[in-house]
């Protein structure tokens, strides 16, 4: 078990926490982190994308010119690749990208990208996160008391509307809760805010 600080809002210490070793101390396990945000990246694609092939494209029913005696290469129809408004040859065509992995894949990659944060001292627990009214400086003036980087990424430990909302307008800032965190979103921030509900939360899931 590992030992770490707890701030207010003001940056200020209130407590520590203790941290289970299992979950905020693994071993990180770059090969799992890899194919977990592989996996990530290629989920969000649509692979919707797609060409017209000669088969496809309108015109071309009739042989340009007869095959022999004109001096020109002997041509089939006016829509093969190597023509103008022709189709297109080996295009994409749609597909899907999907990427599964196993439970123990995700647990042990989620374990690996939380204890990076902590190895890096890029992970900071708030004892609350939380606004009265729909205010981005109360926020913005956290982040900075804590000192968050550029890129940060907040989790709650439940869905908060307000402080959702109120993070919306700062740049490179995103908000989460902790049963939505995923591998990518922890390693793609500069600083991981969590807050102490959070990080109990995660650690009452998980100890399982």
């Amino acid at each position: 078990m590992s030992i770490m600080k707890v701030v207010d809002m003001a940056g200020k210490e209130v407590g520590e926490i203790t941290l289970s070793d299992a979950i905020f101390g693994a071993e990180i396990n770059k090969t799992v982190l890899h194919t977990a945000v592989r996996a990530y990246l290629m989920n969000q694609r649509q692979g919707t994308q797609s060409t017209l092939t000669r088969t496809e494209v309108s015109g071309g029913g009739k042989k340009p010119w007869k095959q022999k005696g004109t001096g020109h290469a002997r041509q089939g129809s006016t829509r093969a690749p190597q023509w103008t408004h022709g189709g297109v040859a080996l295009g994409p065509k749609p597909r899907c990208y999907r990427l599964s992995l196993n439970k123990k894949t995700k647990r042990v990659a989620l374990f690996s990208a939380l204890s990076s944060k902590v190895a890096a001292n890029e992970m900071v627990i708030v004892d609350k996160i939380a606004t009265e009214s729909y205010s981005t400086k109360t926020m913005a003036a956290m982040l900075k008391a804590i000192g968050a980087a550029k890129k940060t990424l907040i989790v709650l430990p439940e869905v908060d509307a307000v402080v959702v909302k109120s993070c919306n307008n700062i740049e490179g800032v995103k908000t989460t809760v902790a049963n939505s965190l995923n591998v990518y979103d922890i390693l793609n921030c500069d600083t991981f805010v969590m807050a102490q509900g959070a990080a109990e939360k995660i650690q009452e899931v998980y100890a399982k």
